[in-house]
């Protein structure tokens, strides 16, 4: 099993950021590799068990299954039903811990995914890089302006 352990500090408030990256439809957003995303059956958006499919921007489509979401903890899980990246298995956590020295917040992504052999390497790095540190970075710059 792959896994993948992404970290950044967020220059905003927990509160703030939370409010960004709870939406589960809200990857369009604050990710500069989503094109658009829909719910699937009008469910909402923070519901358990509510299904995002989304358009990268690439073309790429990717179904996605809210398994948890936490108010209180900050953090929600989803597993990837469809993608074209070729994973089984795959469960990723999102978290957020606030920072009391300046008011930040300490902003974690992990998954663990079953792959290719031979593409496992790749996977972890990109996912790594091009997904969850993207996503950050983007989501500092949203959080600045």
């Amino acid at each position: 099993m792959a896994k993948v352990y992404v970290s950044s500090l967020i220059p905003a408030p927990a509160a703030a950021v939370w409010q960004i990256v709870r939406d589960f439809n809200g990857l369009a957003d604050w990710t500069p590799f989503v094109a658009e995303s829909r719910i699937e059956q009008n469910a909402p958006s923070d519901q358990v068990g509510c299904i995002r499919n989304f358009t990268l921007t690439d073309g790429g489509k990717i179904r996605e299954k809210l398994l948890a979401l936490s108010d209180y903890d900050l953090s929600c899980t989803y597993s990837i039903l469809e993608s074209p990246m070729g994973v089984t298995d795959y469960v990723a956590t999102l978290s957020l811990t606030p920072v009391t020295d300046g008011n930040q917040t300490f902003a974690e992504w992990t998954a663990e995914f079953d792959a290719p052999p031979e593409r496992e390497a790749e996977l972890v790095l990109q996912i790594g890089e091009d997904v969850f540190q993207a996503a950050f970075d983007s989501l500092k710059q949203r959080v600045r302006r």
